[in-house]
């Protein structure tokens, strides 16, 4: 087990206190034990933080400061940086290590390897696997079981693929890419062309690929569906979660996040470092501007062009019949307004007259 000090030195914190301890793990402040880490990144939890039982506390310099005025012990450990939160996820990736399952190079004797394939003799293919002639599958990689990855796909370095995902042919990922139970990666687009004359949906052939790059991670039962012609993108660092569609032709920018049931139609274009709340839709075609902030629920009808804006269109909670008293004068609003453009004309009437 490492020492505080040696966390400290190790990721580069200020050490506050004795840095002696030996940890074992990290917890919730709450439930911290004199062997754990805890962190505070929010102050609302500062009450949860003076009360904590934790070895030492990851904080920022204004918390540290808060915590030393105000704590009753005066000798607490402290590891104080500028972002407590990611300091935190930092370590506890060294912890999660120590408990995480180990696969060991090589492929079960279930897995179907078709001629033409490649495989790299450091990479893992476990049971049921069916890696399709072409493909290639790079060092250290691991599909875990009952993945089937098609022909001509370029799977990279460090990969970690979990059990039922299927990507299908001539997609491309790249290094250290993390892709969740039940997703589906190149799919179909949603293409059809209308022939009212003929009485039919005529299927667009949807030929371009899925080209994925390094260190993005995709949740369980997401689907990224393939370009129509051109491909789609997802670009390095990106992190989507679970039940998301990413629809043919989108291009997501380095580093954007998008959480669980999204919907994103085909040909968006989502910038650098977006973060898009669960449950949002965007409607296709549309360009979204770098380090934009989409709150949950929000549905997306035009572009955003300025950078780093924050955008909400989800009505706020109310109680259920605050709600309906709200919607009933929603509904005659238009009506309103006409009202409104009558009593002004009144007024300006009445005014002309006096004048």
């Amino acid at each position: 087990m490492p020492s505080i000090a040696e966390l400290a030195e190790r990721y580069s914190a200020r050490l506050a206190g004795k840095g002696d301890r030996l940890v074992s793990g990290l917890a919730p402040l709450t439930q911290a034990n004199d062997s754990q880490l805890a962190f505070l990144a929010n102050p609302l939890y500062r009450n949860d933080a003076l009360i904590s039982q934790a070895a030492g506390l990851i904080v920022s310099e204004v918390d540290h400061a808060f915590l030393q005025e105000h704590s009753a012990d005066k000798n607490r450990t402290y590891l104080v940086t500028k972002n407590p939160y990611a300091l935190f996820a930092r370590i506890a990736q060294e912890f999660a290590k120590s408990t995480a399952p180990s696969y060991l190079p090589g492929i079960h004797p279930s897995a179907v390897i078709e001629a033409g394939a490649t495989v790299a003799p450091s990479a893992h293919i476990g049971p049921l696997c069916h890696v399709v002639k072409g493909a290639t599958i790079g060092e250290r990689s691991v599909l875990v079981s009952q993945v089937h990855i098609g022909a001509n796909v370029s799977i990279g370095t460090d990969a970690l693929i979990y059990p039922n995902v299927s990507i299908y042919e001539n997609c491309q990922l790249g290094d250290r890419n993390v892709i969740h139970s039940g997703t589906v990666i190149g799919s179909d687009g949603f293409g059809f062309a209308p022939d009212l004359a003929a009485g039919e949906w005529v299927k667009v052939p949807q030929t371009g690929r899925v080209v994925i790059g390094h260190d993005v991670e995709i949740g369980s039962n997401t689907s990224v569906d393939r370009g129509a012609m051109a491909d789609t993108k997802i670009d390095d660092g990106c992190k989507i979660d679970n039940l998301v569609q990413i629809a043919h032709n989108v291009h997501v920018g380095a580093l954007s996040v998008i959480a669980g049931n999204t919907a994103v139609a085909g040909s968006v274009t989502i910038g650098k470092m977006c973060m898009i709340g669960g449950s949002s839709s965007i409607a296709g075609h549309l360009n979204i501007a770098d380090r934009s902030t989409i709150s949950g629920g929000t549905t997306i009808i035009r572009s955003i062009d300025t950078p780093g804006q924050h955008f909400t269109s989800i009505f706020p909670m109310l109680p259920h019949a605050d709600w309906e008293k709200n919607a009933a004068i929603l509904r005659g609003l238009d009506k309103m307004r006409q009202k409104i453009k009558d009593l002004e004309k009144q007024i300006q009437s009445i005014t002309a007259d006096k004048k």
